[in-house]
């Protein structure tokens, strides 16, 4: 079952056209996030006078990462909201950089791609486009960010689970966007080449999170439910952004792994391949089980308390790769056992 996508054949006949450009990186560069932006309408012609855009709602939950790159993610969202390349551009290393879709299977590698993308987006979207973060996790080395690009850029409203890797001089040297496609009411992917690798080797990723998500995702792909919970705070919070599931508490985690686990893409079979963040959190990025969506991504978000128990975890995938009755039936994992 796929929602209904007006603008659907000009996206798939975007996609098809990238694929066929493509290389075994997947997509090609011209058109990668074009082909989101092909679901976007413009509200104003060529030459005409654009109104500022609106500016960016201050929602962020900063209490997990630094100051300083609470302050970097400000300006950086500012200057997307604003259609600043000059500004956005600014962010990244000229060096060395690329900017991914896990969704898409697409990634772009080097600052001039990135730029003729980025500026053909920003010119083309209405001037009430904006995008703003939700939640920052980590520091100026690496950081988890959860955004939304308001409908304006894409034609749909898009939330966002994003890994973010810098240099030694707080430019962006990797970003890898994550999120899900049947959330978002994207149709479903075309079958195409899904990249082997993200520039997964670009790490910069404090120990703490690595080893806490190095135990945790160990524990998934083990199926111990148990293992998992405990390395739990007793308030812990779950959260999956494809299934519309929350959970909080370490009991009732539990509960829900021993349950859901075998089900769940990030579970046996899951594997970790890259870590971000700093010692108050961050995330990290997995390949899927192949019982469960084979061949793909997700990623997750987690916060650590003061003594490196994760005290809260997001995770998100592309559920459009699920059929529909087995997308219902992981929704339902969440419901409790009936009472006896």
């Amino acid at each position: 079952m796929q929602h209904a996508n007006k603008q659907e054949p000009t996206r798939r006949t975007m996609l098809r056209a990238g694929a066929a450009a493509g290389t075994a990186t997947g997509l090609s560069a011209a058109g990668i996030l074009g082909a989101r932006a092909a679901n976007a309408t413009t509200t104003s012609a060529p030459g005409e006078s654009r109104k500022p855009p609106p500016y960016p709602p201050d929602v962020t939950d900063t209490s997990r990462c630094t100051p300083e790159v609470a302050a970097l993610f400000h300006r950086i969202f500012t200057a997307k909201s604003e259609h600043d390349t000059a500004a956005f551009m600014a962010h990244f290393s000229r060096t060395n950089t690329s900017y991914s879709d896990a969704c898409l299977g697409v990634v772009m590698s080097g600052w001039q791609t990135i730029n003729t993308e980025f500026t053909s987006i920003f010119t083309s979207a209405p001037a009430d486009a904006i995008a703003y973060p939700l939640t920052i996790v980590g520091d100026t080395d690496s950081a988890t960010v959860e955004f939304v690009d308001s409908p304006g850029f894409f034609g749909q409203e898009i939330r966002a689970l994003s890994s973010v890797t810098f240099d030694r001089d707080r430019k962006i040297t990797r970003w890898v966007d994550y999120w899900d496609r049947r959330s978002s009411l994207f149709p479903s992917p075309d079958a195409s080449a899904y990249p082997a690798d993200f520039n997964d080797s670009e790490q910069n990723a404090d120990p703490a999170v690595v080893h806490a998500a190095t135990r945790l995702q160990s524990a998934f792909a083990a199926g111990d439910a148990a293992a998992a919970a405990a390395l739990m705070s007793v308030d812990v919070v779950h959260e999956d952004m494809a299934a519309h599931t929350r959970i909080r508490g370490q009991a009732q985690v539990q509960r829900y792994y021993t349950r859901a686990l075998r089900y769940l893409p990030y579970g046996p079979g899951a594997a970790l391949l890259h870590t971000e963040g700093s010692r108050q959190g961050g995330g990290y990025e997995w390949s899927t089980s192949p019982a469960v969506v084979p061949g793909r991504r997700g990623h997750t978000a987690i916060g650590l308390d003061a003594v490196g128990r994760i005290n809260r975890l997001i995770t998100v995938y592309d559920s459009s790769l699920l059929s529909y009755p087995a997308y219902l039936s992981l929704i339902s994992l969440a419901a409790e056992a009936p009472l006896s």
